[in-house]
């Protein structure tokens, strides 16, 4: 085996629908097919950020077990209805709104009506008001988190003691395939090739969800790494021919994900396809304050770790 360990390089994406999409990354040394595919995956099923509504109340009702006058679904199926909204969020903090309405059925799409969360899956029925002279107030709280939110955990949570607590799947992950075969590199042909199919539940793209993954190991990986971490990033610079001038240009491609910004800012930037430093620096205020997602603590975020960049 050759000192050099093999770094390497998305070589191939192949996207079967928006929320699908198979990834190829190819050469690895033998036998870190395996282990980068085993690491992502199980970090992409449980980490990746998303946002669910995990609190919400309907004016009358004071508990789930009971029915509404002219509803045809009971608070506990619409309890169901709810869990099943996928919904993207803009906020850093929990976001609290009510809709009000008039006869007819109450949709996901309705909830679109506060500016601070996306509703995906905007079709999806809540709950059919039979009566046309009655109308039906609902309050929700959606909140953002990563894997498993427990249903006392979300009623700790709950902003209102009256209000009816729902657990939570945040991850916007539904499911992670890999599979290992051989790859060559001129003669040598002890190789990995990793290839990961990803589906989502819309809010996130695949690729992103892929990227983001990696940032979140490469954090836990750093932090392990200690002094190593920078002796292996000085001989890799050892080994490029241009390494007298590539240091402002090499710290301008560097991508978002290595800034060691929160997690949070991190995606809100790549939400908005800024991708390298070089990206981020071209930004104005103006620009920045427009960004989907971005808010004041991100923008201060970001101006404090670009000025230690010294840019």
């Amino acid at each position: 085996m050759s000192k050099q360990i093999i770094n390497p390089t998305v070589t191939n994406i192949e996207e079967h629908s928006s929320n699908s999409s198979t990834i190829t990354v190819e050469p690895l040394a033998k036998g870190y097919g395996q282990t980068l595919g085993n690491s992502i995956r199980r970090v992409l099923l449980s980490s990746i950020e998303g946002a669910a509504i995990t609190a919400y109340k309907i004016d009358g009702v004071s508990h789930e077990f009971t029915t509404i006058p002219g509803v045809k679904e009971d608070v506990v199926e619409i309890s169901m209805n709810l869990k099943s909204v996928i919904v993207r969020s803009h906020s850093d903090e929990p976001v609290e709104f009510t809709i009000s309405k008039k006869g007819g059925v109450m949709t996901a799409g309705d909830l679109n009506a506060n500016g601070d969360v996306e509703i995906v899956n905007s079709d999806l029925p809540i709950m059919t008001i039979d009566d046309p002279e009655t109308t039906v107030t609902l309050t929700v709280v959606v909140t953002t988190g990563r894997g498993y939110q427990t249903l006392e955990e979300s009623t700790t949570a709950r902003p209102h003691s009256d209000m009816i607590a729902l657990d939570a799947m945040y991850s916007p992950v539904k499911r992670v395939r890999y599979s290992v075969d051989d790859a060559r590199v001129g003669d040598n042909v002890d190789l990995d090739k990793l290839t990961v199919t990803i589906d989502t539940d819309g809010t996130i793209s695949p690729v992103d969800a892929f990227e983001q993954a990696n940032a979140i190991l490469m954090g836990q990986y750093k932090a392990l790494a200690g002094k190593a971490a920078k002796a292996f990033s000085d001989n890799d610079d050892d080994n490029d021919d241009d390494n007298d001038s590539t240091d402002a240009s090499g710290l301008l491609d560097m991508p978002i994900e290595e800034l060691g910004l929160s997690a949070r800012t991190t995606n809100a930037l790549i939400s908005n396809e800024i991708r390298t430093v070089n990206d981020l620096v071209s930004l104005t205020d103006e620009e920045m304050d427009d960004l989907k997602g971005f808010g004041a603590k991100a923008k201060e975020e970001v101006k404090a770790r670009v000025a230690e960049l010294e840019f």
